[in-house]
């Protein structure tokens, strides 16, 4: 019983014994999912979020294989400059669709926006800092430094400095005028109160939208533009107030399918629904990110998983975790970790 309890303990490192010791030596590397440090050689423009997304090993996997419905759909997004809706379970590869297109297409990083109940459309559009703008001021008036705004709120440095303190959201950022588009993942819309769906109409059939704050001074700005900075971190002129796309972006717009969205809406979508996936797609989905042996490891992982999610909500990452935590780390309590790992969702709270 003690040998067992010793080799079951082995992998831990924090032990909870209230001593200092040296264990995080001990820590491998973590997942690729998880690998933040690896932003650092993504190379120019990239930010890493493929490889967490779509896997470190993804040669080994293929990429993402879409089946014929989901491949036909995906192209009719892009024939008529539609966003697509994408509906399924959790860990179906959502989110991880507006990726492969962007990897596969050459359109660069994804630009991400998390919609939670609060998020208003402003918040995918732009942010105004009026409050950063009156401080400056009032601190360059008084000798302290001088601000972008260039002197008093009427000077003419104060309006031409104005677009310091406006930066894109995604969603505005995507709308920026380019020959190629950007993609764009509004990321579990169903979570959004009940406005956001109706007030997204008129931007995404348009490809459109005004910033008033720029508008207003448009005739005193130089050329009648002024730089801002993106949700990603560029700095880009706009003119007279306005962001209008040439290319439209490919817009992701994803959903657990915990409400219905309004028929003006789905009308100007394309429409997807992510089945449950089967053992082949998941099998690939964890060479993607662990390589082919953590795969063949973890077969009778992915079986279990499959039967449990007939009757549970489960999500894929939390296979890759089990898979990833039992294979490298507790070998000797493997089934046990990988149930307590891979919980419903949808249990009764």
């Amino acid at each position: 019983m003690t040998e067992a309890r010793t080799e079951s303990s082995e992998w831990l490192i924090y032990r909870g014994a209230g001593e200092p010791h040296d264990g995080m030596d001990r820590l491998p590397p973590p997942p690729p999912w998880r690998d933040f440090a690896s932003r650092e050689t993504a190379g120019p423009g990239a930010d890493g979020s493929q490889n967490r997304r779509l896997g470190a090993h993804r040669h080994l996997a293929e990429l993402h294989r879409p089946g014929a419905e989901e491949l036909e759909m995906i192209n009719a997004a892009l024939y008529l400059r539609r966003p697509l809706l994408v509906t399924g379970s959790p860990g179906a590869g959502k989110s991880t669709l507006a990726h492969s297109v962007a990897y596969e297409l050459g359109l660069g990083n994804v630009l991400k926006w998390s919609v939670v109940s609060r998020s208003t459309l402003q918040d995918g559009l732009y942010h105004y800092d009026a409050i950063a703008r009156l401080q400056d001021v009032q601190i360059a008036a008084q000798g302290g430094f001088t601000s972008a705004a260039g002197g008093g709120a009427g000077s003419p440095g104060a309006v031409e400095g104005i677009g310091s303190y406006i930066r894109l959201g995604p969603l505005g950022t995507a709308l920026l005028p380019s020959d190629m588009p950007r993609v764009l993942l509004i990321d579990e819309l169903d979570k959004s109160d009940i406005d956001l769906p109706n007030d997204l109409l008129n931007v995404l059939e348009e490809g459109e939208f005004a910033i008033p704050e720029l508008e207003r001074v448009a005739d005193r700005l130089p050329d009648g533009e002024a730089e801002v900075l993106t949700a990603d971190g560029a700095k880009v002129r706009v003119r007279d107030g306005r962001v209008r796309c040439r290319a439209f972006p490919f817009v992701v717009l994803t959903s657990n399918g915990e409400r219905d969205f309004p028929a003006p809406l789905m009308r100007r979508c394309i429409h997807l629904e992510l089945g449950r996936p089967d053992h082949k797609r998941l099998a690939t989905f964890v060479r993607a990110h662990l390589g082919d042996e953590a795969a063949r490891r973890g077969d009778d992982l992915i079986t279990h998983f499959l039967e449990r999610s007939r009757s549970e909500l489960l999500a894929s990452d939390q296979l890759l975790n089990a898979i990833y935590l039992t294979d490298a780390a507790a070998p000797a309590s493997r089934d046990r970790l990988a149930d307590l790992l891979i919980q419903r969702l949808d249990r009764p709270r």
